[in-house]
Formats: structure tokens, C-alpha cells, sequence
């Protein structure tokens, strides 16, 4: 199993990269650039799709963690296929309603997985 972490390259944070290193993931940075009120913005979604879909043949199910509707099509295609496990949405009120429709029966909310992921 290959868990990926798309994200944007912040040089301050090499610690919490080295980190998620150590427990398995594969990281997968972008240049990072501010957007109009100064954040810091690592767009990922091409690299995301665009791995997920190589891979595809090389796995039997992706776990998609977002709420974006951006990733409405890859979603659609995995779903369609056979090759989604699940949408992982960290945010239930602000989750796309096109991945929610699209899903179906196979969205979690992280919000309801916190007693069984929180660290005490």
C-alpha cells in the first residue's frame, strides 16, 4: 500500500515532513506561491489526479481524502470503476455536494471519526 501526501513545499516545515516520512508517507511536494491575501498556496490537484490515475492499474481501491470539487471527475472515474474505497472529507459543511451525490455511501467525515482517531 502507497499513502501519498500531495503538498505544497514550506521550508519551515521539515520536521512535520520528516515525520509523515517515517510513518509511510510518500511525499509529493509543489513549489509554493501567495495567493491574493498573502497564504501560502501549494496547488496539488493535477499532481493528485494525474497519480492517481497512472497508478490505478496497481491498486484495488484509493482513498480520496478531500472536500474539494475539484476532484469531482477523478472521484466519478474511480467510483465508476470499481477503484474507490471511500471519500474521506474533512469537513462535512463545507464537503462539495458533486463528490457527496457522486459518492453516495461511500463518504466519511473525519468530524465523525474523532473518537476513534483522536489521541488522548
Amino acid at each position: 500500500m502507497t499513502a501519498y501526501y500531495f503538498i505544497g513545499y514550506v521550508a519551515g516545515n521539515q520536521p512535520l515532513y520528516s515525520e509523515l516520512q517515517k510513518v509511510g508517507y510518500v511525499l509529493v511536494f509543489k513549489p509554493t506561491i501567495p495567493d491574493g491575501d498573502g497564504n501560502i498556496k501549494g496547488n496539488i490537484d493535477a499532481d493528485l489526479v494525474l497519480q492517481a490515475i497512472i497508478d490505478a492499474p496497481n491498486y484495488d481501491k484509493a482513498i480520496i481524502v478531500s472536500s474539494d470539487r475539484d476532484f469531482y471527475s477523478l472521484v466519478k472515474y474511480l467510483y465508476e470503476n470499481s477503484k474507490l474505497k471511500f471519500v474521506m472529507s474533512p469537513y462535512v459543511e463545507i464537503c462539495s455536494s458533486l463528490l457527496k451525490k457522486e459518492v453516495k455511501e461511500r463518504i466519511l467525515f473525519m468530524k465523525n471519526l474523532r473518537n476513534k482517531l483522536e489521541y488522548k
